[in-house]
């Protein structure tokens, strides 16, 4: 049975990645300098910190050197320096070398493992007496009188103790003065906290990708250790956006993926076989026959760049990182705007709260005390991170020209506006509604997996560790049970069950050949990609039980 609980923190974050620990660090930092308290917790929905966390990964030090300035000297897991740039445009046949644009290059910055690089932000976060809760799944905000007051935690799952699975299925109530909400992409309690304040109204739509990662260890011949490549073209056409990272890391690692713009068009298009038809490449092929692929992982990322930012606070909290869709896009890089904005935050919620640090309680639900950290913001407009993104702000959405056009507007806009054009693009539409009906559209046609190199999506998984408990009720839900097989069936062929890269959704039929739409849930890898793409969002992808989902050790 499950019983409720009571827990009263100062500040509660939302999300242990590099953005919500990165604000517990500076929150404690700022303490221990003042010599004042703050009761500070980081509430996370994997196992372990890390264990969902899924990035390229190459990391620009500059946020993490104004955090911890000898990080690299801690840091014990590999660190390796990018030695080479390059830049490929592919065709079905052959890989042509493009000269790498500048906001491409990444000397000076390193090819990490960000599960590795966020269990170490967690130990420097917990010797700072930040308490952490892997293991945990945030279902809900808390409000009193259109206030944020706190987050509700919904059943742990996964028993790793041997225990009655009832004593891990607490219904825990947090209440803090501010809660920081470091999600990441597309984050469920930050989506609804955007909606019931209405903090996009002033910005354009989110636009997301999708990437699609494995790493493989490959034979000492074929690795070039910090080697960078990115490609763009081949397997997709000219209308839709994406491409490739290519990094050779730690000891014979390579660290391999597809990003695939999730306002893609054709209903018939498949992210996962599209990252396969990448891999048989004959540029890229080579470089994998010989090696061995030990994980996989997908996740998606926010892509819509300054002009998709919604309002970052509300009353009694804020929203930071990649759930605040902080990406460069062109750049291909997050961490360290993740990490910059928890820094910005951190600075921010200290000023706002250092007056009530010392008072007898830790918590009372005051207005004074859940009102709105304006200062956040505005704080972090006159940062390096704002000025990044907005000299970035028109490469994502000029891609909607097409690719050849893109590229041309972006040489433009980078070379000789120096990102400064006295315009910004938007974002038209949300990407569930630029999909054409199925009957508008050619059916693709993939390879035959020969799984060496390329592999079925079953084979895939098992690379995830995923784990969830054989009674755990379903995640995913659906508004309307017809819509799934009337509208996304008939209208546009099931694009759930391409679009998501674990096979949750099938289409079966009975023996009557009537269709129904088949959820495994137990596949999901929080990805987000059906949340977000489907096209009359009938489903709504709610937080599991905590601990459930991927188990990623190296991604």
């Amino acid at each position: 049975m499950s019983e409720q609980t009571t827990m009263k923190f100062d500040v509660a974050i939302v999300g242990g990645g590099p953005a919500g620990l990165a604000t517990g660090i500076r929150l404690a930092q700022l303490c221990q300098r003042n010599q004042c308290n703050l009761n500070i917790c980081i509430i996370e929905k994997g196992a372990e910190i890390g264990s969902h966390l899924l990035s390229g990964a190459v990391l620009d030090p500059r946020a993490a050197n104004e955090l911890i300035p000898d990080w690299q000297q801690r840091f014990k897991e590999p660190l390796t320096p990018v030695t080479k740039d390059q830049f490929l445009f592919l065709t079905q046949k052959k890989a042509w070398r493009l000269p790498t644009p500048s906001p491409m290059k990444n000397q000076g910055h390193y090819i990490i493992s960000l599960d590795q690089f966020s269990r170490f932000l967690a130990k420097e976060a917990e010797n700072l007496n930040v308490q952490i809760f892997p293991g945990f799944a945030v279902t809900e905000a808390l409000l009193n009188n259109n206030h944020v007051t706190g987050v509700r935690i919904g059943a742990k799952g996964i028993d790793r103790a041997n225990k009655p699975k009832a004593t891990f299925q607490p219904n825990i109530d947090i209440f803090a003065k501010q809660i920081v909400l470091a999600e990441g992409c597309h984050g469920s309690v930050t989506q609804k906290m955007i909606a019931h304040f209405n903090l996009q109204k002033n910005a354009s739509p989110q636009t997301y990708g999708l990437g699609i990662k494995e790493i493989w260890e490959i034979p000492p011949e074929y690795h070039k250790k910090g080697s960078v490549t990115h490609t763009v073209g081949y397997p997709l056409d000219n209308a839709t956006y994406g491409g490739s990272f290519i990094y050779h890391f730690g000891e014979n690692l390579l660290s391999i993926g597809f990003v695939v713009g999730l306002d893609y068009q054709n209903p018939y298009l498949n992210p996962y076989e599209t990252f396969q038809c990448f891999k048989s490449h004959r540029a890229i092929y080579p470089l994998l026959a010989t090696g061995r692929r030990i994980a996989y992982g997908a996740r998606a990322l926010s892509e819509g760049g300054l002009q998709s930012i919604p309002k970052l606070t509300f009353p009694g909290g804020i929203i930071i990182g990649d759930a605040a869709g902080l990406l460069n896009v062109p750049k291909m890089k997050g961490i360290h705007h993740a990490m910059k904005s928890g820094i910005v935050a951190g600075d921010s919620l200290f000023e706002l709260l250092k007056n009530s640090v010392n008072t007898a309680t830790p918590h009372a639900l005051t207005t004074n005390q859940s009102k709105e950290c304006t200062a956040y913001p505005v704080a972090l407009k006159k940062t390096w991170l704002w000025r990044e993104l907005y000299l970035a702000r028109n490469i994502r959405p000029g891609m909607r020209w097409g690719l050849l056009s893109g590229l041309l507007y972006a040489a433009l806009d980078t070379y000789l506006f120096r990102g400064r054009a006295p315009w910004t693009l938007k974002h038209a539409y949300p990407d569930n509604s630029t999909l054409q009906k199925a009957d508008q559209c050619q059916p693709i046609s993939y390879p035959k997996h020969d799984q060496c190199v390329t592999f079925d999506l079953a084979t895939s998984l098992h690379l995830a560790h995923i784990q969830s408990d054989e009674d755990e009720p379903c995640h995913l839900k659906l508004k309307d049970e017809k819509t799934a097989i009337e509208i996304n069936l008939k209208q546009y062929a099931s694009p759930e069950t391409r679009y998501c890269p674990a096979g949750v959704y099938e289409i079966i039929y009975d023996q009557s050949n009537i269709p129904k739409l088949v959820i495994h849930a137990s596949n999901c890898i929080h990805c987000k990609a059906c949340d977000i793409k489907d096209p009359t969002q009938n489903i709504t992808w709610t937080p599991p039980e905590g601990g459930s989902g991927p188990q990623y050790e190296i991604m």
